[in-house]
């Protein structure tokens, strides 16, 4: 493990389907203090087992050391390391036939906010994001630079009204960013959720998989 970039050649757990043929994919992102397995703990309940799931590995469990709210500085080298880690695994994932339009990223809590701010700095025509309880990375005030075309790209955003970690504002905030770079989305705030992932989540979750895979 580099110091620079401490998710490099990190572990990659993978589950359902073989990769390739063109078969949709899925990149599944931890939260913090997490593991790839604690996400892939969804696979069974997303009931896709035809798809392929990947799920990277973050250095010592954490993609960056503080809130996603935090100067951006203060989360370097840690945040670009993981988001060279996807653009890197969304390559490979390409290389074995696999199509964007076909690939479809999800995370959850701090995963949710780094595949949020993947979309933001990677934007193209994907199979779609999922966002359970996450928003785009950097502190109040933050102007991003949206200058890149989701082209129609689905993205589900959910989370709690009062999330101990992500505002509902940031929530809110996003989706407007991803609103103006031409993607289609879906916000849904659930009152008083716990930091979890609830079945109307998962639901949402199915309907994007299910497209990208008929793509």
């Amino acid at each position: 493990m580099s110091a620079s970039d401490p998710h490099a050649n990190q572990p990659l757990v993978q589950a359902g389907a073989p990769l390739g043929e063109g078969r949709a994919a899925v990149v599944m992102v931890h939260g913090r203090g997490a593991a790839p397995e604690n996400i892939l703990d969804l696979v069974p309940a997303l009931g896709r087992s035809d798809l392929t799931y990947l799920a990277p590995a973050a250095a010592n469990r954490t993609w960056y050391p503080f809130s996603f709210m935090a100067e951006i500085e203060s989360n370097e080298p840690g945040l670009s390391s993981a988001l060279r880690m996807l653009h890197a695994l969304v390559a490979r994932i390409e290389s074995a036939g696999v199509p964007k339009s076909r690939i479809v990223m999800l995370g959850f809590s701090q995963g949710a906010c780094l595949t949020s701010e993947f979309a933001v700095r990677h934007a193209g025509r994907f199979g779609g994001f999922v966002v359970f309880t996450g928003g785009a990375i950097g502190p109040a005030g933050t102007t991003w630079n949206h200058d890149g075309d989701l082209a129609g790209t689905p993205i589900f955003m959910g989370c709690s009204d009062r999330d101990a970690h992500v505002p509902e504002s940031r929530v809110h905030e996003t989706a407007q960013l991803f609103t103006r770079m031409g993607a289609t989305v879906d916000v849904r705030i659930y009152p008083g959720m716990g930091h979890v992932v609830n079945e109307d989540e998962i639901a949402a979750a199915q309907e994007i998989l299910d497209r990208a895979a008929a793509r």
